[in-house]
């Protein structure tokens, strides 16, 4: 009994949380910012929004939790009284790592993926991975891409519905140690469960 009330508990929150999303990208896109559809945002994503109508975000792009997106720089404003703008444009299919700054008047993409704790503060090339600060790309698209399947193809892959936190068994977590002890590891079919929106991250279809 105390378990199911837990949980009913669980998911009103959750879904308090989700409407509070929901609310908050909703007011961004009622002052100008362009979000487009199917993007994954978590609820810790800093957004500048004193200048948010100069921040445009496309189709199937994803975010780390704690990225920061900049508009403006107002770092001079106490010698010059006045602060630099700038238009951030994130192209279709960009995917952006946890706790990356990106900063104003910048262009990301299409089809670029930016590493963990990168700072973007120069426009990054399509079809590249990119990393650092300031973030660079180290690869195109197409070998780290490769790179991965040949990786998945000599390791050991795991089935998301099976294997994710929630579903997880004892024997599971022992499996999927002993894996890592072996070689490379992945988990797979993860992308339809953020589709669903699972955990922090909102898709903004529903927004």
């Amino acid at each position: 009994m105390l378990g199911f009330a837990l949980s009913l508990v669980r998911r009103i929150r959750e879904r308090i949380d989700q409407e509070r999303q929901r609310r908050r990208w909703q007011r961004l896109r009622s002052l100008g910012m362009h979000i487009g559809n199917s993007v994954f945002l978590p609820a810790d994503l800093w957004i500048d929004t004193s200048h948010c109508h100069l921040i445009s975000i496309g189709d199937n792009c994803g975010f780390g939790p704690q990225c920061l997106i900049l508009a403006h720089d107002a770092q001079m404003d106490e010698f010059l009284d006045a602060g630099r703008l700038g238009r951030v444009t994130i192209h279709p299919s960009c995917h952006i790592g946890a706790r990356s700054v990106i900063l104003a008047g910048v262009t990301i993409g299409p089809r670029t993926i930016v590493g963990a704790g990168s700072v973007v503060s120069k426009s990054l090339p399509p079809n590249t991975v990119c990393v650092g600060s300031p973030a660079v790309p180290v690869a195109s698209l197409d070998d780290y891409l490769e790179k991965h399947r040949s990786r998945m193809a000599a390791g050991t892959t795991f089935e998301f519905d099976k294997y994710d936190q929630g579903s997880l068994t004892s024997a599971g977590r022992e499996e999927m140690l002993a894996a890592l002890d072996r070689g490379a590891v992945y988990m797979v079919g993860g992308h339809s469960a953020e589709l669903a929106g699972r955990g922090s991250t909102l898709r903004t279809d529903d927004a």
